[in-house]
């Protein structure tokens, strides 16, 4: 009854025992178990058919709170929210993930303590905490798998070292995920299928489809930068293999190929400053983008494509591109109502999406029975 209620409309006690068969008296019982627990509350009255107005209810999502952590591999993002990912309080600042789990993950407690007093709460009121890390995670036991820029993570106990920080159940998961998660709940909630494509120092795509994330049998699932270009056979990517897209089309690609540029933030501010070899380099990389985003089109059928990370402030040139090759490649059918647009949310896709998932879980049936017992 309660996820009934997660969307925040205000409720009778009529429209809930309508909506779900169950006898008035039932309905009235579990009301009174979910508002002890802090997860309801009266939410006015409804208007009078005659007689006494009935009392409606509704989600309390400031009952606790969660944090939101989006590591990435030369910042960190965090945020406080409420269950319903409003942010209470919210800090960025630099950290580098090649420090190492220890050194990282005790800047993010001690930042997540700070921002919880910032926002007026404590740790008793937290309800879990949603981490994003940028390289493989295998989300059932949340520990990163030999990821490429990570050194010292592989196998890292990342959910048992915060989780000892913070008393909390702890989530864990790839950064595109996390963003595609946060661009989808926050700016697109009404769309089933969405393909978020991360284009920043690398390249990777989150998968909603039927309104969920797809995160594949080992969690590896849109793992579009190591998919071979077609045509390319000289450039060698890091994970060893040729052609990858990542090599070639990343914003950290792009950069080497620019003189001036050494990051995809360098890239950019010159194609803002209107430097046409930038901006010219940048639409090839789309192209390339476009190249393998037509056959993940075929395959999954999405109804919009939005393009994020660092390179997607570069305007629509990355996007022009991307849509030139998409809509020439893919078959009509699949490409009828496909919109392709840049992200809504910007930085803050991954800790919103990192929120989302730890309130998730806080607020899925089986911890709502767990709470109200």
């Amino acid at each position: 009854m309660f996820q009934l209620l997660r969307d925040g409309k205000p409720r009778t006690r009529a429209d809930l025992a309508a909506v779900t068969g169950q006898a008035r008296s039932t309905v009235a019982a579990r009301i009174d178990l979910l508002m002890a627990a802090g997860l309801i509350a009266p939410a006015g009255e409804a208007t009078s058919t005659g007689g006494r107005p009935p009392a409606t209810f509704a989600f309390a999502p400031s009952a606790q709170v969660v944090l939101g952590v989006d590591l990435g591999a030369t910042h960190a993002r965090l945020a406080v929210t409420d269950l319903a990912s409003t942010v209470l309080a919210h800090r960025e600042m630099p950290l580098l993930i090649t420090d190492g789990p220890r050194a990282v993950l005790d800047r993010v407690a001690e930042t997540g303590r700070e921002l919880l007093r910032e926002a007026g709460r404590s740790t008793a009121e937290l309800a879990g905490v949603g981490v994003g890390l940028p390289g493989p995670v295998e989300h059932a036991t949340g520990r990163p798998n030999n990821p490429p820029i990570m050194p010292g993570w592989d196998d890292a106990d990342v959910p048992g070292i915060l989780g000892e920080r913070f008393g909390a159940p702890v989530l864990v998961d790839n950064d595109v995920n996390i963003m595609a998660l946060g661009e989808h709940r926050a700016a697109w909630p009404g769309v089933a299928d969405l393909l978020f494509v991360k284009v920043a120092t690398g390249i990777g795509a989150g998968i909603i489809a039927d309104g969920a994330l797809r995160r594949g049998a080992q969690g590896s699932a849109g793992d579009i930068g190591h998919v071979a270009v077609p045509g390319v056979t000289d450039v060698v990517c890091r994970c060893g293999n040729v052609g990858c897209l990542e090599a070639i089309a990343s914003g950290q690609a792009v950069a080497t190929q620019l003189e001036g540029a050494t990051t995809p933030a360098d890239v950019v501010a010159m194609v803002r400053a209107g430097d046409v070899t930038a901006s010219q380099a940048v639409r090839q990389a789309g192209r390339d983008i476009g190249a393998v985003l037509a056959t993940s089109v075929s395959l999954l059928n999405p109804s919009m494509i939005v393009i994020g990370g660092a390179l997607a402030d570069a305007g629509e040139h990355i996007v022009a591109g991307i849509r030139e090759v998409v809509y020439q490649r893919s078959l009509p059918l699949a490409t009828q109502h496909l919109r392709i647009v840049t992200a809504r949310t910007g930085t803050q896709a991954g800790v919103l999406g990192a929120s989302a998932m730890a309130a998730d879980q806080a607020l899925s049936p089986e911890a709502v029975d767990r709470l109200v017992a």
